[in-house]
């Protein structure tokens, strides 16, 4: 301020712009004075912006491939020797949006956006993942994650039973809160990621049909009922229809229904326990076609499907067409009276595909899934992978905000008073006023004029 004092004393020109303007600096300094309007008049408001919802077309054109991928079409995403998908630990959730101001998608309060469905994301498979939902939800504008994702590591039984600590985090964040949901992936079989011979899948399968390994899942069951997260949905020996895990189907198809079945029914028997079971191929034939899998209804309370945006230069519209594409998928939910899920699906082999993301949520927002999870890590994620800008803003607006606490309605005004007539401010004496427009006099207080006798005011 004291700047623009000494400008104007020495006489200096004073260029007027609108942001200037809008400043009380600018307002209160010599030779300008503000009017007040007269009490009862109405400034202008800014417009209400809408809630964000689901755009009908792409934000922004979709995005060719950012890469070209070393692995085959038709492979799917694999995971770390570790666990199923693990994000890096040095990612840092960075997403492309975080923390700029013009580009946060704002929700109205007149105009609430419904309830987003119960969602969450693939963050890490340790406790780091239960510590990024909170970042995350506050990224999406503080739309809360009412599903936290894991996966059981297939190492050795001894980590499919539940090894002491590491399902206590996950179990925890359960508890918190009633209406949350833990989803786990459990590998069928140790040595899971070792790329086994059909031969030896083959025999593994008839020894579990046999009830072989039984008593690694009784224990995991015990593990979780004592945990509390006696309802948590268990994504039984996912992607089975593929060639990726040791507890895949082809190899033997009927033992493979068989060994889900003792499972099921072995982790049933325990006490206290009222899990859900979801049965998650992966999207389209793969190996084999899904169905030739699907265990039967009695020990089936899910159907699931992971559905990553490949293979490269398919379109949305063929990964719903498909033989046991998205398409058959709900209808073969139907046709058996189960919920359909998407515990994993993000972008793959075509880059930043905006169009594939908005058709996605979409896809989600029309078929209601029991809940659906986000890959979020390089190359499918939208918020820890800042290789997919187009895709994560697509992502985020259509979450920003949307929350279950509705905003409360606007009283009604009153027909029968009249809406007073705004009065014109009058200049001051000897003020010269300065047509700024509504908008800067709302913000200002009144209307800025320029004192005739300003030189003679400083001296």
């Amino acid at each position: 301020m004291a700047a623009q004092q000494r400008g104007a004393r020495s006489g200096r020109v004073v260029v007027l712009a609108a942001s200037v303007v809008v400043s009380v600096t600018l307002a209160v300094g010599p030779g300008f004075a503000v009017t007040p309007v007269t009490a009862g008049a109405a400034g202008p408001t800014a417009p209400a912006p809408t809630a964000p919802a689901l755009p009908a077309a792409p934000a922004v054109p979709p995005a060719p491939a950012t890469g070209t991928p070393t692995a085959s079409a038709s492979a799917k995403p694999t995971a770390p020797a570790s666990a199923k998908p693990t994000a890096p630990a040095s990612a840092t959730p960075t997403g492309p949006l975080l923390a700029t101001p013009s580009q946060t998608p704002v929700a109205s309060a007149s105009a609430p956006a419904p309830a987003v469905p119960p969602f969450g994301a693939f963050l890490d498979s340790g406790s780091l993942g239960v510590a990024r939902m909170a970042e995350l939800s506050h990224w999406l504008g503080g739309t809360e994650l009412k599903v936290a994702h894991t996966y059981l590591p297939g190492e050795r039984w001894q980590d499919i039973e539940g090894s002491p600590g590491f399902l206590d985090v996950w179990a925890n964040w359960r508890r918190q809160q009633a209406d949350r949901t833990l989803v786990l992936n459990v590998p069928m079989q140790e040595r899971n990621e070792e790329h086994l011979s059909d031969s030896q899948v083959r025999g593994l399968l008839r020894q579990a049909a046999a009830g072989a390994f039984d008593r690694h899942f009784k224990a995991l069951a015990e593990r979780l009922v004592e945990l509390k997260a006696q309802d948590t949905v268990l994504v039984l020996g996912w992607e089975m229809n593929g060639t990726t895990y040791t507890h895949r189907c082809g190899p033997d198809p009927q033992a493979w229904k068989t060994y889900w079945n003792r499972v099921v029914a072995v982790m049933r028997s325990v006490p206290g326990q009222k899990f859900r079971f979801d049965f998650t191929p992966s999207r389209g034939r793969d190996a084999v076609p899904w169905t030739e899998c699907y265990p039967g209804d009695d020990t089936v309370d899910i159907i699931g499907m992971d559905s990553y945006d490949q293979p490269s230069g398919m379109s949305f519209d063929e990964q719903v067409k498909e033989p046991f594409g998205l398409q058959q998928h709900v209808d073969f939910a139907k046709a058996h009276g189960k919920p359909v899920s998407y515990p994993e699906w993000g972008l793959f082999r075509n880059g930043d595909n905006a169009e594939y993301m908005r058709r996605m949520l979409a896809w989600i927002d029309e078929h209601k899934p029991l809940y659906n999870t986000l890959t979020d890590y390089c190359p499918h994620g939208v918020w820890q992978c800042a290789d997919n800008p187009r895709s994560s803003r697509i992502y985020r607006t259509a979450l920003y905000g949307r929350t279950e606490h509705q905003a409360p309605a606007p009283a009604p005004t009153p027909t029968s008073t009249p809406t007073p007539t705004p009065t014109p401010a009058k200049p001051a004496p000897d003020c010269s006023p300065l047509e700024l427009g509504d908008w800067v006099e709302h913000w200002l207080g009144g209307k800025l004029c320029f004192r005739l006798d300003w030189w003679s005011r400083t001296r």
